[in-house]
């Protein structure tokens, strides 16, 4: 039904707004507080009422429908109930009934005669348009979702369903649809039980029914087979949720879903199959869904099901939103990629910026200095932050490329015996920093000459860097630095890792031995006096310059 959207910003404040096809699936990723769930608000109050309230939308600006055939409208209608009125009436108006929002029945007033001259323009604003969009649009958010299978009142089998699990056990076809992918997802066999003759209530089988007889009747057979089976209430939240959305969804029979962080509850492994599901039937329903999610897991899920997504992130920082469409084929490469996986590199969708250490001792410690620059609100500190390692700083930069290229700020930090990297090792480093070719054939022929004064020093990697080096030479190796961490790439100039905090005397081996004593030393007490807190210099400032990179709106490198 809806054809195209448009947003009111693009990627930076120079972009032209984004503007693109939904399809059959769109999530919303992003930061907290970017705007992924206001989205959502307003794609929905822009079905309902057709129209934009400046005061009100502040990142949809349009959204266009699909012009229907009269075939396709008569289609949208046949899954209404019509009262006592043909689609050839030309009756003013007619009273058409649906199970809205998968929760109640509605019942709207609609001309069918304005609908038809108008079903080519998709009118947005008019009443009867809307009205019948209105039907049709379901939004899924916050704890209501644990309740969707809540055991209901019995009702009328020849009207209307008033609830999911009603319209599920009036047609069999769904509830069979529902129970396979339930099944798939828990291998319990969803079952809706009507023995207490007052309601209907959820429960969940070890085995399927032998036929709809033993699970819809009365009969003292299927009394047994309900007795068997757990109730809903005895089944964990995660389960609850994933069942009330899947169930929603194919019994609520939408044309537009939205869903907000469909992942609540949810173990990675239920969320990944909950969007490969909703992904599914979407594209099979030929509706459009849009979701809001913090998941990747869920996000791998609705990429893996083959449905064609589009994936826009959303950013919000100093008062500037951003909004960037991600290529799905630079996201299938982060998914398929074995280091890429074994990283987590996807959960830098969800933050502000990824900073990538050579191994892990090194993202540990790094990520505690940033902890405790941000629990002393110092400015130094980089909020919202992600901190994950490659295997060594040959590998940084097969995170730190793909990171950039998809509009997610990449920092590296790295040793200083990076610089003896040489020919392709060097330059695939600058190539993912997205460093232009002239300036890395500037920067190589530096790198060359600061690395050979270095290494005739000895161990500089240990006996200080930077510090080793006086004069011209340090000058030009402090040039190189400078030069490098204007397009984010980070060396430590006292040498290595071990090098920082030097006054707490920790000289206990390097890597994994060095961090536990470091750890031990900083201490976790922050009432202790023994405790360390963020001082001026060292370490400290080395996160406050890549804080200072990531800030910058023209940053280069990105």
């Amino acid at each position: 039904m809806i054809e195209r959207i448009y947003l009111q910003f693009g990627a930076s404040s120079t972009s032209s707004p984004l503007e693109f096809n939904p399809g059959a699936a769109t999530i919303f990723v992003g930061p907290n507080n970017s705007g992924k769930s206001r989205a959502l608000i307003e794609i929905e109050r822009y079905c309902r009422r057709g129209k934009i309230t400046d005061s009100f939308h502040r990142i949809i600006s349009k959204i266009e429908f699909k012009k229907l055939s009269e075939e396709e409208l008569a289609l949208i209608l046949s899954r209404l109930v019509m009262e006592n009125v043909e689609w050839t009436s030309t009756q003013r108006e007619t009273y058409v009934s649906k199970l809205y929002n998968g929760t109640q029945i509605e019942r709207k007033a609609i001309s069918l005669t304005n609908l038809r001259a108008r079903v080519s323009e998709a009118h947005i604003g008019d009443h009867d348009f809307n009205a019948l969009l209105d039907l049709f649009t379901i939004r899924l958010d916050g704890t209501r979702r644990l309740n969707l299978l809540n055991p209901v009142p019995t009702s009328d089998l020849k009207s209307v369903a008033g609830s999911v699990l009603m319209e599920l056990f009036q047609k069999d076809h769904l509830r069979e649809e529902v129970r396979r992918i339930v099944f798939d997802a828990i291998e319990k066999y969803l079952v809706i039980d009507p023995t207490s003759f007052q309601q209907l209530q959820a429960r969940f089988s070890d085995v399927a029914p032998q036929d709809e007889r033993e699970e819809k009747s009365w009969e003292t057979a299927s009394v047994e087979f309900h007795k068997k089976a757990l109730s809903i209430e005895q089944m964990s939240d995660g389960i609850k949720a994933f069942t009330g959305i899947i169930s929603t969804i194919v019994a609520g029979d939408p044309i537009v879903t939205l869903i907000d962080e469909p992942e609540a509850f949810l173990h990675p492994s239920l969320a990944f199959k909950l969007g490969k599901e909703v992904s599914l039937h979407t594209k099979k329903k030929q509706s459009n869904l849009f979701i809001s999610t913090h998941s990747a897991s869920f996000l791998m899920g609705c990429m893996q099901s083959g449905v064609a997504v589009n994936v826009v992130r959303l950013t919000y920082k100093d008062g500037m939103p951003t909004a960037r469409l991600l290529p799905q084929e630079k996201l299938v490469s982060l998914m398929r990629h074995p280091l890429l996986r074994s990283t987590g590199i996807v959960n830098g969708l969800f933050y502000e910026a990824v900073i990538v250490t050579e191994g892990d001792p090194d993202r540990a410690f790094y990520n505690e200095i940033n902890e405790r620059l941000l629990a002393a609100n110092d400015p130094r500190g980089i909020p919202n932050c992600l901190f994950v390692n490659a295997q060594n700083w040959q590998t940084i930069r097969e995170i730190i490329k793909p990171m950039r290229e998809i509009g997610i700020p990449a920092a590296a930090i790295g040793d200083v015996d990076v610089l003896k990297g040489e020919g392709q090792n060097w330059t695939r480093l600058l190539n993912a920093a997205l460093i232009p070719e002239s300036t890395i054939q500037a920067m190589s022929t530096l790198r060359s000459h600061v690395f050979k004064t270095l290494e005739a020093k000895g161990d500089y990697k240990r006996i200080g860097g930077v510090n080793v080096l006086d004069g011209h030479e340090r000058a030009a190796c402090i040039d190189l630095f400078e030069q490098l961490e204007k397009y984010g790439l980070f060396l430590v100039r006292k040498g290595e890792l071990e090098s920082w905090l030097s006054d707490l005397g920790i000289n206990t081996g390097h890597g994994p031995s060095w961090l536990i004593s470091m750890f031990e030393r900083l201490g976790e007490d922050q009432e202790s006096p023994d405790y360390v807190k963020p001082n001026d210099g060292d370490v400290w400032d080395f996160i406050g310059s890549i804080k200072k990179w990531l800030d910058n709106p023209n940053k280069n490198g990105l």
